[in-house]
């Protein structure tokens, strides 16, 4: 990748850490991964040809509980990446209070290039590398970008093939008939949705005044756009890979998913059953989308969206990080300046890991909740952390960023010091 992912989060958890008066040594704890397993992958192609591919699994901190975190297969992916991503999920769990540390995994590949059967043989040729390395109490997968329910399900029957015995809580995201979650697949986009309500709630809103872009129409973006949508909220442009779509008066987000799904293809379409007519719209690229004139701005596409270079072209009021690490570090300073409120990564996309704890617990305690008592339990946890950190950041003056690291920092830091830190061996008589 072009930015040193690692590099970037880490100048940026520093930054943080002396704004907000956190212990240095809690920084220190943080400052690298504790491990990370490198591989080379090896599948059969369906034409007979041996291909390999680097994979990653990172396991970041586990001071608070084994670690959790995606697999993703990316042809960008390496492990700069991965560690930085296992770094942002660390303090993601923090923040929200789930009893996990941070991990992550990926693959360098395209997944487009491989046949149904070759991305099956990648799944379970990933989890042979890593069988050692992963398990219910020591680091529990999920999907990521590129990665669904489905590779999780081969993935976890490759695992219990491994060891001999069941073992459901061992990933997370799964197929429902193999132990997943209600609720697990809309999560992420629904805990992003949830911010946007409490910031209405604060900002005492006209929500069919509000418009909002969102760049990236994959899992997150659409689950969010069709719920702001529903609820009222004028989304007005999305995007994918190949570009952006942009309606003044607002986009029907259910017509234009069924659409891209039958042709693989983003359109402004209104459908009436399997009747789609065309909207009047603009086309746009992903950078004019960053720049519209809207008040909500959800970058849910991959990491490095926005940096020093484009920030001042961004007009909204808000931004919401459904993507993990959107912004690069150097453009926090000049989105504070134009008085931009960001809702940070690590709570706006928490809901997909606090769905995954909930459906690990579910596994362990042989239970199934239904998906009212998954999605009351989510806004319980996200709108306890949206308001620790809203009150946080009026008490001390604090970037809303800067409130939601000190609260995860906190209890990084509460875990360091009841293990015993250098002022409590020293006074030792």
């Amino acid at each position: 990748m072009s930015t040193d992912l690692l590099k970037d989060a880490l100048k940026r958890l520093n930054h943080i850490v002396e704004k907000t008066g956190i212990n240095e040594s809690t920084y220190q704890a943080l400052a690298q991964p504790q491990r990370t397993l490198s591989s080379n992958i090896s599948i059969r192609r369906d034409d007979g040809k041996l291909d390999y591919f680097k994979a990653y699994r990172c396991q970041y901190n586990d001071l608070l509980g084994p670690t959790k975190g995606g697999i993703r297969f990316h042809q960008e992916s390496d492990m700069s990446e991965v560690q930085a991503l296992a770094l942002w999920m660390t303090l993601k769990c923090a923040a929200v209070g789930v009893p996990f540390g941070g991990g992550k995994g990926a693959v360098t590949v395209d997944p487009k290039s491989l046949s149904p059967m070759e991305l099956e043989r990648l799944a379970r040729a990933y989890i042979r590398a890593n069988a050692d390395f992963i398990g219910p109490d020591q680091d529990i997968p999920a999907p990521d970008v590129y990665t669904n329910a489905r590779i999780m399900g081969w993935m976890m029957d490759e695992y219990e093939k491994i060891v001999r015995k069941k073992s459901p809580a061992v990933i997370t995201g799964k197929p429902l008939i193999f132990g997943g979650s209600e609720g697990r697949e809309s999560a992420t986009g629904r805990g992003a949705f949830l911010m946007i309500e409490r910031l209405s709630e604060k900002n005492n809103w006209n929500k069919a005044e509000q418009t909002v872009a969102i760049q990236g129409f994959g899992n997150g973006g659409y689950h969010c756009a069709r719920l702001l949508q529903q609820a009222g909220y004028k989304v007005v442009a999305v995007s994918d890979s190949k570009g952006g779509i942009y309606c003044k008066d607002g986009l029907d987000i259910e017509s234009i998913y069924q659409e891209k799904q039958r042709n693989k293809a983003l359109k402004a379409v209104y459908c009436d059953d399997s009747v789609c007519e065309s909207v009047e719209h603009k086309v746009l690229s992903n950078e004019e989308l960053l720049a519209l004139e809207v008040d909500i701005l959800v970058p849910a596409a991959l990491s490095g969206a926005i940096t020093r270079d484009n920030a001042k072209a961004v007009s909204a009021k808000y931004i919401v990080e459904i993507a993990n690490g959107p912004i690069e570090a150097d453009a926090d300073e000049i989105l504070h300046e134009q008085g931009v409120i960001v809702i940070p990564d690590i709570l706006a996309n928490a809901g997909g890991v606090i769905v995954s704890y909930f459906e690990w617990c579910q596994n362990r305690q042989g239970e199934a909740w239904d998906e009212q008592t998954v999605q009351d339990k989510l806004a319980q946890y996200l709108s306890s952390a949206f308001e620790a950190a809203w009150q946080l950041r009026s008490d001390e003056g604090l970037e809303m960023r800067d409130a939601v690291y000190k609260l995860a920092l906190k209890r990084i830091e509460s875990a360091l010091e009841a293990h015993g830190t250098q002022s409590y061996f020293e006074n030792r008589e």
